[in-house]
């Protein structure tokens, strides 16, 4: 009796649930059919995998402002005519270009054996008979930053910086500055030449190439990277202790201003007030493979998904397809695309150029006027296996310039976990893209496109970049 009563006293005791307290959680985001049925049918596309196919074989590589990314560009503006688009053109620009020459890496001493490298994009040239100096070895960029000058003067400065393998990516900005500033940093502190161990996550003996930056008034150097295996090979030499001897070939040149220019392709939209949806990937590559990783997956999985809404009716925003030219080389076509057209309202920006595994995550920067349009694209993405990322969205070379005009961003985030084995080297080729993959990238941008571009919200320019 006295626990019955005491539990009665106790319950009475309780606070009453409050109004707030009793309702129930917010209905599921609702999207509509459309959506599911478009993002559903992506799945079988096969309009990426023949943009892909047919660009690595017919054109090839494609560096920046030579003849092969002229014939890209003409490629381009066929294809994407054959396709249905709207606008089809190309919006030419000049650039000076640099081109690769000879390349050629010996150790002379202690032990005499021959390595792997390719110069870097704007690397100077040797002597057409080669350079010969001692290298200097620095295990990381931060010891290399540390030393004096006198550790690195008349030499051959060797980097290493070993970048871990990480799904977002996130290594290549931390460990590149080895290859973005070491080659002008070096070149400043009077050594001869540079060579790195290659920003890439691979153990393959295939050497990741890439652009370095000389700013006005530094000479270029030198300057190239190392296969992994080649680099840890030297490291493993200079460990002896003994004096290293390095002959180096290299004789790129640049060879004046010469064209390149942006592909542009469009699905006209019913409400021009209401902004353009810009979504792309960039044309030109690297020499030493045939970039269907980087980047002719991107450019067919954002284009093939603007032809799945193109064919499926009128959306409310233009959806316009950019084929940016010269990314590789400083993004100088992403640049230019901003500068054409600084006077046009862009609702969004976006674009695909992290290879072409499988998307895991979306991240956004929307004004408070569109945040509906992220919880729609959440319900329709998360089937992909697709998740809301918790940082702003915004990345990506080519749009950068027209974000910085206070475009909305809308990131479609793939996976790194092997993109750096690939990146920049001779591997970069067909036969690693997976068409199922490739097939999941296009059926999360038709969805994303089917969302953004068709919602009835404003979306206004953000400035919370």
């Amino acid at each position: 009796m006295k626990r019955l009563a005491l539990a009665a006293l106790t319950a009475s005791a309780l606070p009453t649930p409050t109004l707030a307290q009793r309702t129930p959680a917010p209905p599921p985001v609702m999207i509509p059919a459309e959506v599911t049925r478009l993002r559903d049918a992506a799945l079988s596309d096969t309009t990426a995998w023949d943009i892909v196919e047919g660009l690595t074989t017919e054109v090839g590589q494609r560096l920046a402002g030579t003849e092969a990314e002229a014939r890209a560009r003409a490629w381009a503006v066929r294809r994407l005519t054959a396709l249905g688009f709207s606008n089809v053109r190309i919006e030419p620009y000049r650039m000076p270009v640099w081109e690769r020459g000879a390349e050629s890496a010996e150790i002379l001493a202690p032990f005499p054996q021959k390595l792997t490298l390719a110069a870097l994009g704007h690397s100077g040239a040797t002597p057409t008979e080669g350079l010969t100096a001692e290298v200097a070895f620095f295990s990381r960029m931060t010891d290399f930053q540390a030393a004096p000058d006198s550790a690195i003067r008349g030499r051959i400065v060797y980097i290493g910086n070993a970048m871990p393998r990480t799904q977002d990516g996130s290594g290549y900005g931390q460990y590149g500055t080895a290859r973005f500033t070491g080659p002008a940093l070096a070149a400043r502190r009077g050594a001869v030449a540079i060579v790195i161990r290659s920003i890439g996550t691979d153990h393959h003996r295939f050497p990741h190439t890439g652009t370095t930056d000389f700013p006005d008034g530094v000479r270029p150097i030198p300057a190239a990277a190392l296969a992994v295996p080649d680099a840890e090979q030297l490291e493993r030499i200079a460990a002896r202790g003994r004096p290293v001897r390095m002959k180096l070939v290299l004789t790129p040149r640049m060879v004046g201003l010469r064209e390149s220019g942006n592909v542009i392709a469009e699905v006209p939209g019913s409400d021009p007030s209401a902004g353009i949806v810009l979504v792309g990937g960039h044309l030109d590559s690297w020499d030493l493979g045939t970039g269907a990783i980087d980047d002719a997956s991107g450019l067919a999985i954002t284009t093939a998904a603007a032809k799945r809404i193109m064919a499926a009716g009128q959306p409310r925003r233009t959806i316009r397809i950019v084929w940016f030219g010269a990314e590789e080389v400083g993004g100088l076509g992403g640049a230019a695309y901003a500068k054409a057209h600084a006077d046009e309202r862009h609702a969004t920006a976006s674009e695909s150029d992290f290879g072409a595994d499988r998307i895991w995550r979306f991240q956004v920067n929307l004004p408070a006027s569109a945040a509906p349009i992220a919880d729609r694209l959440q319900a329709a993405l998360a089937p992909l296996g697709i998740s809301r990322g918790r940082d702003k969205g915004g990345d990506g070379t080519d749009i950068a310039p027209t974000l910085a005009l206070g475009t909305a961003a809308i990131d479609l985030n793939q996976s790194g976990w092997d993109y750096f084995d690939i990146h920049h080297t001779p591997d970069d080729v067909l036969d690693r893209v997976d068409p199922a993959t490739l097939r999941q990238n296009v059926a999360a941008w038709t969805a994303m496109l089917a969302v953004v571009a068709n919602a009835p919200e404003s979306i206004d320019p953000v400035t919370n970049r």
